[in-house]
């Protein structure tokens, strides 16, 4: 049987539809599944741990989205997000790089001076900012591409009182060598508070500083590759910070959006 004129165009009409409404449901189940992709997220040592109230929230929301990790290491804070290793990483403040977008904190709690069990300070109880102007404190490797007002932030050249703290002992170049030579009681350095609860060493003490400033947490991506994953990640970890306070582990941010943003733009580079 042959088709008229005007049964062939209904017919092309007809399929022209179909196609539309195929494309539409496909589009809504796209939709209704999440954002699909894959993301990798990149975290230094057990923070992937730390954060997983916002993972878990972030793969319930988009199960299309296969999300991975991968390793960072403080001595290359930025060097996985530059070679595109990594599409965000969650890094300790403060972050002031043009290229690079800072979004909520996740984490802040006070930071805490880590000591060999055999050093003299092992026995108090706590400690203030200026008692590292008495020891050695680590020193990073030289080859470290750490940028001097980030290390300043948390290895300060100077006591609150203007004495210098002396930098001393082997070079380091990754975490388990800090942990290594700090356990020797040969220096001790100021560190984030979450390596006390994942690296309990027998040998190393952690002890709080009175008057120590926050050790802050926040998600920093490419500011030329903000994709639509990437916000899906942060408006999960939003979410978790302002809906659920409850659920974060004692003195986490519940601040959510850092000072001054909104939406889901961020400034570049921004710190506290």
């Amino acid at each position: 049987m042959t088709l008229t004129a005007i049964g062939a165009r209904l017919g092309d009409d007809l399929k022209a539809g179909y196609d539309r409404i195929r494309a539409g449901v496909a589009a809504a189940t796209e939709a209704a599944e999440g954002t699909r992709g894959s993301l990798v997220s990149g975290t230094m040592g057990a923070l992937a741990h730390d954060i997983a109230d916002i993972t878990g929230m972030f793969r319930a929301r988009h199960p299309a989205c296969v999300l991975s990790f991968k390793e960072m290491h403080g001595s290359d804070p930025f060097g996985p997000l530059r070679r595109e290793e990594v599409d965000l990483g969650l890094l300790w403040l403060p972050v002031r790089e043009p290229d690079l977008a800072v979004g909520p904190v996740l984490r802040a709690r006070p930071l805490v001076l880590m000591v060999g069990a055999s050093h003299p300070f092992a026995r108090r109880e706590s400690v203030e900012m200026e008692d590292p102007g008495d020891c050695l404190v680590t020193r990073p490797h030289p080859d470290a591409p750490i940028p001097p007002y980030r290390l300043e932030a948390l290895l300060p050249s100077r006591t609150p009182s203007g004495r210098p703290i002396r930098r001393g002992g082997p070079r380091i170049a990754v975490w388990q060598e800090c942990l290594a030579v700090v356990a020797s009681g040969e220096v001790l350095t100021p560190i984030q508070a979450e390596a006390a609860h994942y690296y309990s060493w027998p040998d190393i003490v952690y002890l709080p500083i009175r008057d120590a400033p926050l050790g802050e947490w926040a998600l920093v991506w490419r500011t030329t590759a903000e994709t639509p994953l990437i916000r899906a990640f942060v408006s999960a970890a939003e979410h978790a910070l302002t809906e659920h306070p409850s659920d974060l582990p004692p003195g986490a941010a519940s601040r959510g959006r850092r000072a001054g943003a909104s939406g889901t733009h961020h400034q570049p580079g921004r710190d506290r």
